[in-house]
């Protein structure tokens, strides 16, 4: 399906590495005018390709962030912006059980998933609204769906994130700009293909004290049935990168796009189920232990 018109340029958050990376790769191959937002000093094959203007760029750090916004709207020159995808992000900070989870890193975490978004839609949106028909995808994650154990910080700014969102498919409705927000699930990347060592890693980095309350009832939910489920059902890079490109061709966006074959049948449980069946199914599926609770007396 051909997009509802032809998107011109595109500036994409967090494309050093991962879906970022890939989905630059893919637009410049349609003649997309890709604006890539890279980390300072992260290497990237981007490097060299003359289809893509690279743009430093660090969401945790407003100044940052200005400054990226200030290089795209010098080289636009007046013109509009088309696309703004919202990708970048981190999953490896604040991991573990929330009673045990550091402020600092959580706060980090929050800068960099949370508020790194915001402010790029607050440095990018005039340059959104001289488009005709602008779109914005922020990526949230199918994690507000299944609120896996040990990621609670993560799920956090994830919710808080769609929650923007839709806030923001009201306030920009006026200006026939549209927005998404994409509910990623599991990814074999990289960091992914090892998920069973690194998640061993992290759940027992957590203090001795709250790994002797939560090992036993969580502990083969997090180390095992999780990594295992990625494995199984996650989607390679490739197959998230054409699902999101179709996405880009759709003429009218929904409020939430799913990616990922893990993600789509919890959407679709998610609009049959009540929040109670929901619940009682991913805890079955997680293998999440729930005690009897006592009948009054």
């Amino acid at each position: 399906m051909a997009s509802h018109r032809p998107i011109g340029t595109a500036f994409i958050t967090g494309a050093n590495v991962g879906q970022g990376n890939l989905l630059a790769k893919r637009l410049a191959d349609r003649g997309v005018r890709v604006f890539a937002g890279v980390l300072p000093g992260a290497p990237t094959d981007l490097e060299g390709d003359n289809r893509i203007t690279l743009v430093e760029q660090d969401v945790s750090d407003g100044e940052s962030v200005r400054k990226s916004a200030e290089i795209v709207d010098a080289a636009l020159n007046g013109q509009g912006l088309d696309l703004l995808l919202n990708v970048a992000g981190v999953a490896n900070i604040a991991v573990g059980v929330i009673e045990g989870v550091k402020m600092e890193e959580v706060e980090r975490i929050f800068q960099i998933n949370t508020f790194g978004q915001l402010r790029v839609i607050q440095a990018f949106l005039p340059m959104l609204r001289r488009a005709k028909a602008a779109r914005i995808a922020n990526y949230s994650s199918g994690a507000i769906i299944a609120n896996p154990v040990g990621s609670g910080p993560y799920n956090m700014t994830k919710h808080a994130i769609h929650g923007m969102t839709l806030t923001l498919r009201h306030e920009l409705a006026a200006f026939g700009i549209q927005v998404t927000s994409i509910l990623p699930g599991g990814v074999l990347t990289g960091m992914s293909a090892n998920a069973h060592a690194n998640t061993l890693k992290t759940w027992h980095a957590q203090p001795d004290a709250v790994l002797a309350v939560y090992d036993k009832p969580l502990g083969n939910t997090v180390k095992q049935v999780l990594p295992d489920m990625l494995e199984k059902s996650g989607s390679t890079p490739d197959e998230a990168v054409d699902q999101m490109m179709a996405i880009l061709d759709q003429p009218k966006w929904k409020p939430i796009s799913y990616v990922g074959k893990d993600v789509k049948p919890m959407g679709l449980m998610r609009r049959l189920l009540s929040d109670s069946q929901l619940e009682k199914a991913i805890r079955s599926t997680f293998k999440i232990p729930t005690a009897k609770i006592p009948s009054p007396i």
